[in-house]
């Protein structure tokens, strides 16, 4: 009889899990993120750096920035990149700037402040692009503007986890490793560009000829983990990879062909991702530096809602719609717990609360921002059509 416990059971029962979670959260009105992350922090001492888990959280994450990326072909893209740089720019002085000034306000050292700053900096794009899939917020008129922050934040998170690693191991951060690190972003985006315009363009009609479903999925699921695999070869997110693998793909006439297929193996795969985001959160023994944490939380949240409201107009939103977009952008997730590792002792205790407690928190205002804004700018007035009457 084996004494150790076979994965194969540890996966069947993480997956009937996942689905009594996933109605628990229809029953108790609850996203179904919170209980996934909920359910990982329980599990943490049973499949902590767990291989499988692991591997298909990457799998999930990779494939839901892929179905992104198909909603955003060159052109559109360039027009996008073109209207979000300023809002950019502020996001970065506000939730990583001032965050920074805040932990050295309360006497921490320059590497541990900045790391602190870079822990409130990126938004949880995992987190926010679920939710929006899941509320059926995807057509809104923030939405563009919302998935353009999380791609300039996922350009910018690299860079600030590479300066942290770079000054924990003792090594300077030189102006030729930015400059590395921006060369291979742009690198990878023209990459996408030149793939979509030749070998992709005629891919509709080779798709077509593929009558085999389980081809198509080792097809796309294939370009989609490729690419994104080849993004953290160079030091890159995958999620950055995975989106332009979609963008590769959005030249093509009918995208639902491509959506239809990786649906499926997305919605599988994806509730996992969570879960092991729960496993990685370090709670410790009790709650340190609490007037900070409690000061990060604060002004975590003030920084993202002043995002929306002074960064949505510069890209062309009402008030209305810009609130809400800053209120939806709060949760931190995936590059928070990345950055969290280079922390050690009473910082990465630290950190590991902040994230939960921040995931939350932005999981609560994008419920609520809706609400929020009603209550703010009152309730939208419907346009009235005027109906011509036959005879008049």
């Amino acid at each position: 009889m084996h004494s150790e416990f076979p994965s194969l059971l540890g996966a069947g029962l993480i997956l009937l899990f996942i689905f009594y979670l996933g109605f628990l959260s229809l029953k108790i009105k609850l996203p179904n993120v919170i209980l996934y992350i909920l359910l990982g922090i329980i599990l943490a001492d049973f499949v902590h750096e767990s291989e499988l888990l692991h591997f298909a959280s990457e799998i999930g994450i990779v494939l839901l920035f892929f179905l992104l990326g198909l909603e955003f072909n060159v052109k559109r893209l360039g027009g996008i990149a073109k209207k979000i740089w300023p809002s950019g720019l502020l996001d970065v002085f506000l939730s990583l700037g001032v965050t920074t000034g805040i932990a050295l306000l309360f006497n921490l050292d320059l590497f541990s402040s900045f790391l602190i700053g870079g822990l409130a900096y990126a938004t949880s794009s995992s987190i926010t692009a679920k939710l929006l899939d899941d509320r059926g917020r995807m057509a809104n008129t923030e939405t563009e503007f919302m998935l353009a922050i999380l791609i300039f934040e996922d350009l910018v998170a690299p860079i600030v986890v590479a300066i942290l690693f770079g000054v924990s191991t003792g090594e300077s951060f030189a102006s030729s490793t930015f400059l590395l690190l921006v060369g291979k972003i742009i690198g990878l985006t023209v990459l996408a560009i030149v793939l979509g315009k030749t070998v992709f363009k005629r891919f509709e009609r080779f798709l077509d000829r593929i009558d085999d479903e389980d081809f198509k999925i080792a097809l796309l699921v294939g370009i989609a983990l490729a690419y994104g695999g080849l993004a953290l070869y160079l030091g890159l997110s995958e999620v950055l990879g995975a989106f332009l693998a979609g963008m590769m793909l959005a030249e093509i006439g009918r995208i639902e062909k491509v959506e239809q297929t990786v649906f499926p193996v997305r919605d599988l795969m994806l509730p996992t991702f969570f879960i092991y985001f729960g496993t990685t959160i370090e709670l410790g023994d009790g709650i340190p530096m609490v007037g900070l944490l409690a000061a990060v939380l604060v002004w975590s949240v003030i920084a993202k809602i002043l995002l929306g409201v002074l960064g949505g107009p510069m890209y062309g939103l009402s008030r209305r719609v810009s609130l809400r977009a800053g209120l939806s952008l709060c949760a931190r997730g995936e590059f928070s717990v990345v950055i969290a590792s280079v922390a050690t002792g009473v910082i990465k205790v630290f950190s590991g609360i902040y994230i939960l407690i921040a995931a939350f928190i932005g999981m609560f205002l994008f419920e609520q921002a809706s609400a929020i804004t009603n209550k703010v700018y009152g309730k939208p007035v419907k346009k009235k059509k005027n109906l011509k009457v036959p005879g008049n």
